[in-house]
Formats: C-alpha cells, structure tokens, sequence
C-alpha cells in the first residue's frame, strides 16, 4: 500500500468494524451481590438516560464498568481503557443500601450517589473527548478513497481526498472550546495557548482548572445535571447544546446581569443589574497616551452604551451618559502605586472593574490630561448580547496578571472580545498595543472610526473627550495676555509653588481671576493625585514608622480598613459563598445586602479618614495642598469683589 494512503485505510478499518449500535454500559458483576448488581445496573441506567442521544450514538461501543479497590481513596472513578471504567469501591455498600442518596459529600453534586452518577459520566466524557470521530459523509469519502488505493496515484487525488476531510478537532482542542474555557491565545505567538487557566473564581469544581481535558469533562456533568447551568455559564451551555443538544432540564434565566460599579461614590450602592437589551453598541474606548511611563501605549477599554430606562434602543441613547459603563482592566493595585518594575514581572492582580462613564472621562480628562475616543464597534443584536455576558462572566470569575508588556489593558481587552465573539476575524488579529487593537480591527471592518472624521461633530455626540490640557492652556494665556507672567506652558505656571502664583492675585481682573481659578482647582487636583502616589511611600511601605505617632498611626489604620473593605469592589466573588458562574437570583439578594452595609463602612471610613489623611504626607506636600486652598479662597473673594465693582449682582 502506498504510504499516503495508510492513514485512510486505518480510519475505514475502524469505520467498517462499526456496528453503529451506540453506546453500551456493561456491569463487570461477577464479585457482586444481587443488591450490588441492582444498584449498579441502575446507576448505569440512569447515567444512559442521562446522556444526549448523539453522545450514545457516536461513542459506538461497548464500555464496562467495574468497582475498584486500586483506587486512592479520594477518587471517584477512573477511566483504565477506551472501553473500560472503575468505581471505587468503597461507595459500593452504600449504593447497595441506598444510603447514597441522602449521604451529602460536601462536594459540588450533593449526595454520594449524585457524585456518582457525575464521574460515571465525567469519565464517559474523556472516552468520548479521546475518540476521533467522523460525519457520515467524511466516512463516506474515506471509504470511497480507501477503495481507489490502486489508481491513487493519479494527479491530484490524494491531495483531493485529503483536502475535502477537515480538520476534526475533539472537545478539548476546540479553539473555540478553549477561548470561552479560559485557555485564550498568547499575545504576540500567534496561536499558542496561554498554560493556565485565570478564571478561578467562582468554579464548580476547582479540578476543571487542571486542564482543558478535565474541563470539558467537569463541565458536561454540570451541563447534564445542573438545570441552573445554562444560568450560570451561557457560553458554555451553547457550546455543549450545539454538540449534543438541549438537555431535559434547563432553568428560566434572569434578563439581566449583576455587576459592581466600582466608583469611587461610596455613598452609592454598588451592586447594578445590567440587561443586554439595553445596551445599544459597545465602543472601544481608548485614552490617549502620555509620557508616563505606564500609559505611554494609551489604555484600552469598552464602553457600553446603556439606553436610559424607558428610552427606545436607538442613537439617542448615546446622550444618556450617566447610563453608559466601561469595562476597564486593570491592574488592581492595594497600595495604591503602580511600580514599574512589578507591572513587568505580573506582581499586579488584573480584574475586570465596571465604573461609571463619568468617572472615566474625568480620571483622564481633567487629572491624567488625556482625551478618550470612543470608536463603535460593528456588532449585531446578538455579538452585543454575547459579549456582555462574557464581560459579567469574567467580572466575577477572571483574576489574572497583570503585565505591562504582555498582559496589559490591549490584550486582556483582545482577549475579552475573542472569548465573547465568535468572529474569525479576531482569531488571527495580534497586538500587544491599545493603538494596534484598534488599527487592527479598523483595517477588518470591525470599528467604525469614521465618527472622528468631523472633530466638533465627534466632541458633541460624545466619540470623543478631550484632554483639559487645552482648556488649561486657553486659560493661562489668558493670563500671559492680560498679566505677563514669563511662563509660556500650562504645565511650567501649575509646577509653581502655590504662594508664588498667589503674587499675581492682586494684579488679575475679572477675566484673568476667573482663568486663575479654574487653574488652580487643576492644581489642586493634581497635587491630590500626587498625594496618592505618597500614601504607599510614607504609609504603606513603612508601617512600623507610624508607631511613634498616634495620629499617623489612626489615619493609616483607617487607611488601610478603606483598602482591604474595598477589595470586594475588584473581587466580587469574595462576597458570595458557594454556588459557580453568574450570581443567580437568591444570590443577588445576598449580594445587596453585603454591598449595601459594605458601603456604609467605606462612606464612614471615608468621612473619617477626610480628617485625619493629612497626617499621612510629608509636611511639604500637606503644605502645599493647604496653599492651594487658601488661594482658592482668595480668589472667590477676589472675583466678589471685582463682580460688585463692576456693578453686578453679588456672587455666593
């Protein structure tokens, strides 16, 4: 036989020896007794009803099933060969009496006898994952090219053959399978799996972790067993359903998904529901880079376009921007500091945070001085449903790491949008950049950038938010025209001391103390921002230090309380015990209870640590912030004063 033609004689020698009668379950009985026999039989009975009919139909075999005492006693069950499994025996005497039934394991399924029934078909699943399996129609073509093997030789025909039988992946090696499972693509290796599963939140059973193979044999127990499952890990539901069909049982789901909002507003409650019919597009929203050395590539996010309530789906939802929400991954930082040198050794956890629109577009506009656009992407109804499912499913199950280079805010974005569409189109697109992801999907069809082309038109229906910078520099030339002062840049006038530019107070008039004012409320926020950076260098990073200083001491305890209570706000998941995937309804009523008084503490400790936060900077620094609000003071004083000269009414 030619060589290029043993691979099909082999597969129609396995093909022809079917006798397409199915799976078979036989009991290995010989050492049973008859209660063992029954029990077991009827276990194997209902594992059979359990499983979809095309599961039984294409595992074409006869598989047996034994009790085993080689077993470790912390195993269930096992497969040994393609056709055979082993039960442990020590679960034996119980089936036989039917004490498993009630007997509660403290594992995922309940009582024994559910686990049971869960490995049987656990280990069902990786015999059927193992087999290479065929349409009818490919059998057919091997068939029909076996039985040519004498004229195959011929121009053509093997590489015919060949090319019209696919690629026949099993479960396990599914690129699909693996991008919702959580085995996502490499950044920058073009194809290669990342080696570890990051979505180990929230898990039904911790082993599915181990391995696509255990997982997709993990999640067919669930997908069989668990009414709730279609609830609790859509994707996966419809993955399964398109393979084997809609089990018996499926629970009705809720419409919409619970999230956390982690805005920093702790006086509002932070548990949200979000409902997919709502949502009019998703945009990618990118912030602009700067010098900095951690947002000089940018930072990528999604915006989700939410509809008002009781506002049609349509265009006009873009104006409901106190609706809208990003999807921003980053890396979740404790102690309030990004190092450099962590973020490029992964030292930082990156999760998936919910904020609020308005939130985002000041943090960059007004303190990082950064504009944001915000490109829609080309979805329909369903990719925008599917894709926000995907982002509540990793909001409370992903916990990766975060890495500036290889991990960053571009491909853990990438990532999310591949694991929610399944669009071939994004399966090839490779870049580690924010700038890059969207070039890429530009030049695909994927995001419309077309709405930046008229800048005024993009600023007023909210495609774009510029930086403050140029409102700030408007302002100070003001100030260059109206007081010669020797800066020429924003950014030169905003390093001064705060009681250096209090000199030219007494010179301004009407127009330039309003220009001052507004300068120095962006003074003010950046020396906040600054005073962040400082609470890890004089607090956090030196604790013991505070000992000696009962007032440093309270306002970093206070300090710390504030960090660890809001840990929950990047975790979600910490706050619900038990139960897997989404939050379902019961678990949302405990989810609002905990997050409510959850809050009330952040807002009290807020309040608290607003008085005593000033004991954690260095003196120059609190002096500095103390400057800057007595010349905020001056300066409403100042403008009254010029405002009732001027004759008009007087100001607050």
């Amino acid at each position: 036989m030619r060589p290029g033609c043993r691979w099909l004689a082999a597969i129609a020698l396995l093909i022809a020896g079917s006798s397409h009668a199915g799976l078979r379950l036989e009991l290995s009985s010989d050492s049973l007794n008859a209660a063992q026999r029954q029990a077991s039989q009827q276990l194997l009975d209902e594992a059979l009803r359990e499983l979809p009919a095309k599961f039984v139909d294409d595992l074409d075999r006869r598989v047996e099933v034994e009790w085993s005492d080689d077993l470790p006693s912390d195993a269930m069950g096992r497969a040994l060969r393609p056709n055979a499994i082993a039960l442990n025996s020590r679960h034996l005497p119980a089936l036989a009496d039917g004490s498993a039934a009630t007997q509660q394991t403290g594992r995922s399924h309940g009582t024994l006898r559910r686990e049971l029934l869960a490995t049987l078909l656990h280990e069902l699943t990786h015999l059927y994952d193992r087999a290479r399996l065929w349409t009818p129609a490919e059998a057919s073509l091997i068939r029909r090219c076996t039985q040519r093997e004498n004229s195959i030789g011929r121009a053509g025909e093997p590489g015919e053959c060949r090319g019209q039988i696919a690629r026949r992946f099993t479960l396990s090696d599914d690129p699909r399978l693996l991008d919702i499972a959580g085995w996502p693509q490499y950044a920058g290796k073009r194809g290669g799996r990342e080696a570890h599963n990051r979505f180990i939140l929230r898990s039904p059973d911790s082993y599915e972790l181990s391995n696509p193979r255990e997982f997709v044999a993990v999640n067919m127990e669930y997908f069989l067993l668990d009414p709730s499952y279609a609830c609790r890990r859509p994707a996966l539901y419809r993955y399964y359903a398109a393979r084997f069909g809609e089990p018996a049982q499926r629970a009705e789901c809720p419409a919409s998904f619970a999230f956390l909002n982690a805005g920093r507003d702790f006086g509002r409650q932070p548990l949200g529901q979000l409902d997919p019919e709502r949502v009019y597009s998703v945009d990618y929203l990118l912030a602009e880079a700067n010098d900095e050395l951690v947002s000089r590539w940018g930072h990528a996010m999604l915006r989700v376009v939410v509809c008002a309530p009781g506002r049609p789906r349509g265009p006009d939802c873009r104006l409901d921007l106190d609706q809208h929400l990003v999807l921003s991954y980053r890396a979740f930082v404790g102690d309030l500091q990004l190092s450099s040198w962590d973020g490029l050794t992964g030292a930082y956890p990156s999760r998936l945070f919910v904020l609020p629109l308005s939130q985002v577009i000041e943090e960059y506009t007004k303190i990082e001085l950064r504009s944001l656009v915000s490109i829609p992407l080309k979805l329909d109804r369903k990719e925008i449903t599917e894709l926000v499912e995907r982002a509540a499913q990793s909001h409370w199950s992903y916990d990766g790491n975060y890495y500036f280079i290889s991990n960053n805010c571009a491909v853990e974005t990438l990532k999310l949008l591949r694991s929610g569409l399944p669009d071939p189109r994004l399966q090839d697109l490779d870049s580690i950049t924010p700038y890059g992801v969207l070039e890429l999907m530009e030049n695909r069809g994927m995001a419309d950038s077309s709405v930046l082309a008229d800048p005024r038109e993009a600023l007023r229906q909210g495609y774009r938010f510029d930086s403050f910078r140029d409102r700030y520099q408007a302002m100070f030339d003001v100030l260059r025209k109206r007081l010669d002062v020797p800066q020429k840049r924003v950014e030169d006038w905003l390093a001064l001391p705060a009681s250096e530019r209090r000199d030219w107070f007494p010179r301004a008039d009407l127009r330039a103390s309003a220009a001052l004012l507004l300068l120095e409320q962006a003074s003010l926020r950046r020396q906040l921002l600054l005073a962040q950076d400082e609470l890890k260098r004089l607090y956090l990073g030196h604790r013991d230090d505070s000992a000696a200083n009962p007032q440093l001491a309270k306002a970093g305890k206070t300090l710390q309380q504030i960090l660890d209570d809001s840990g929950f706000l990047s975790r979600p998941a910490e706050l619900l015990d038990g139960g897997y995937g989404l939050p379902q309804a019961g678990e949302s009523a405990r989810l609002e209870l905990q997050t409510k008084a959850r809050q009330t503490r952040l807002r009290q400790l807020s309040d608290s640590l607003e008085h005593d936060v000033r004991a954690l900077l260095e003196p120059g620094r609190r002096d500095e912030l103390e400057a800057i609000e007595a010349n905020l003071k001056q300066l409403a004083k100042h403008l009254r004063e010029l405002h009732k000269a001027a004759g008009g009414l007087e100001l607050p």
